[in-house]
């Protein structure tokens, strides 16, 4: 009976090395699923905990946190998008949460992996009740991001008198959204390439130039790349930094086609008032500062000026997470399919 156990598992061990193998021969599949981010939301089981919109619903308050975020991200909008909108109450920002799921077994899709989980805007005019497709990304989650920044580049510079990084640090993760992008099933789902809109790092200088777009603000220019932007570049994104009227700081656009050209004003304004909010809950000492970057700028986190919003939310419990979730990454993901994930690496292209 034993044996007769032990043979059963040795075949299917086999058999699940031969689907994966086929999976990767043919290349990854992804599944979708919406979930409408509103006051009522409740993070899935497959949601990272340290996701800006997950972090605000938990806990006593979370839809105190959740009413207090959404209405700051539609006055916003309101703010921005002034034009036949004397009231300041014309649009309705909708959010949809969408969370990437990575299927390795082509067959039936039984192993599945969470890849990422990204934003996306649409937005309601109430005046001619019009729903207005907006922009995916925004916000941007990764588990094998967790795993390369909190795991892999700690261990890597462990014991090192000086800090460097992994010669193909980022490689993997860059490939694997590069799939995702430009797999039929993104197509499908979105029209326009994704914008990430992140904060503009804390150790870089910044410079505003004398270009001023009509939504997006002056621009600014940084002395130098940071990690996050050579990360980034690996999934085919280019940066831009911009602040847009009335903020306080600027910010990051990660982007791989033309910004400036390849999406709606209505489009950028939904992405600006969705993540300019997020930034202001979790660096209000950056986005709720009570003076505004100036020509020459440099953000800091140690900076005392600024307000808080009415929105609860644990800053180092949300560091804590991300190693969690990056031996999760670790654990489930990158030590289980290595072999393979580094044969498809080496085969991808596009």
């Amino acid at each position: 009976m034993k044996a007769n156990v032990q043979e059963d598992l040795r075949i299917n061990e086999k058999q699940d090395i031969e689907n994966i193998q086929n999976a990767i021969k043919n290349d990854f599949t992804f599944t979708l699923e919406s979930t409408c981010l509103d006051e009522n939301y409740h993070p899935s089981s497959q949601t990272r905990l340290t996701t800006n919109f997950a972090n605000l619903a938990r806990g006593a308050n979370r839809q105190q946190n959740l009413r207090n975020a959404l209405n700051m991200i539609n006055n916003r909008f309101n703010a921005l998008a002034h034009l036949d909108n004397p009231k300041g109450d014309r649009y309705l920002v909708e959010l949809e949460i969408i969370t990437v799921t990575m299927n390795i077994d082509d067959k039936n899709g039984s192993n599945t992996l969470p890849l990422i989980e990204v934003l996306k805007t649409n937005i309601f005019d109430h005046k001619t009740g019009e729903r207005i497709e907006g922009i995916a990304g925004n916000n941007f989650s990764s588990y094998v991001r967790d795993y390369d920044f909190s795991i892999l580049l700690i261990e890597y510079n462990k014991n090192k008198a000086n800090f460097s990084i992994p010669e193909d640090f980022g490689d993997l993760h860059g490939k694997l959204y590069k799939c995702f992008v430009n797999s039929v099933t993104y197509k499908e789902h979105f029209k326009m390439s994704p914008i990430i809109c992140l904060s503009v790092s804390s150790n870089k200088t910044y410079t505003r130039t004398e270009y001023q777009h009509p939504v997006l603000g002056f621009e600014y220019l940084q002395n130098e790349y940071s990690l996050t932007d050579e990360y980034f570049s690996k999934m085919g994104l280019k940066v831009r930094f911009f602040m847009p009227q009335n903020s306080a700081a600027p910010m990051a656009f990660y982007h791989s086609g033309d910004l400036l050209a390849d999406y709606t004003d209505l489009g950028l304004i939904s992405s600006i008032s969705t993540m300019e909010t997020f930034q202001k809950i979790y660096r209000p000492e950056i986005y709720n500062a009570n003076s505004v970057a100036g020509k020459i700028y440099q953000p800091s986190l140690k900076h005392e000026d600024f307000s808080l919003t009415r929105v609860d939310y644990d800053r180092e419990e949300r560091s804590r997470l991300a190693v969690e979730q990056g031996k999760y990454a670790e654990e489930h993901f990158i030590k289980p399919y290595k072999n393979l994930l580094e044969q498809w690496s080496a085969d991808f292209s596009l």
